[in-house]
């Protein structure tokens, strides 16, 4: 974390200028979720393309990593934070609640345990975050056996009332369409609209849109 700022500052700054292009909004979006469901591995793949595979060190308490994105002609910083999922550094992710805009809330589709208590994240979320704050849950490793059904996912989802998706951080399958979904709806709260229309997390499963959807990944 850069020195001489703090968490306020970090995640409040004032619209700033990339080279001639001006940022007109920042959102700050956290991962949750149990530890292993591949939040980290989400991170790297979205911002960098890559697949960690094993070769990295499970989060301890938490990091970020940046992201431009453009909507139309505009432009958009995320501020992504991973969180470690371990019981033990929950109270760390907590104290980051009340800053965050967005939260991908993840489960591993390959593991029971960590959809069952996606109950529990809810929960932590509703008592601590913003009132306002935007929810995707996503089941992560869909490229994997799986032991959840989507459809499991998806009523957990439409009870909260919030989108649901699966993706791969193996594959990269919905993984730029998970994070591009927050920030549309980020956009659209603020300002009414998105940039250049709306593509991410509004397209139904059986839709394609020009974007070739596994079937092993839905999204709703």
């Amino acid at each position: 974390m850069p020195k001489n700022r703090n968490r306020s500052d970090l995640l409040h700054d004032d619209d700033m200028d990339v080279g001639k292009e001006q940022i007109i909004v920042k959102v700050n979006v956290m991962i949750l979720g149990d530890s292993c469901t591949g939040k980290t591995c989400l991170l790297i793949r979205y911002k960098d393309g890559a697949f960690l595979n094993n070769n990295f060190i499970s989060t301890v308490g938490i990091d970020y990593r940046n992201k431009l994105i453009n909507m139309g002609d505009k432009k958009v910083k995320l501020q992504i934070w991973d969180t470690a999922g371990q019981e033990r550094f929950r109270s760390v992710a907590t104290s980051y609640y009340r800053d965050a805009d967005a939260l991908l809330l993840v489960y591993d589709i390959a593991n029971r345990q960590s959809f069952d208590n996606v109950r529990d994240w809810l929960s932590h979320i509703k008592e601590h975050g913003k009132e306002a704050v935007q929810v995707t849950l996503v089941g992560n490793k869909c490229d994997l056996p799986r032991v959840v059904q989507a459809d499991e996912g998806r009523r957990l989802a439409e009870e909260n009332g919030i989108p649901f998706m699966e993706t791969s951080a193996k594959t990269g399958q919905n993984v730029d369409r998970a994070f591009l979904g927050l920030a549309e709806r980020m956009i659209k709260m603020k300002y009414g609209f998105v940039p250049g229309g709306e593509m991410a997390d509004t397209i139904a499963v059986n839709e394609s849109k020009s974007i070739n959807l596994s079937n092993c990944c839905p999204i709703t």
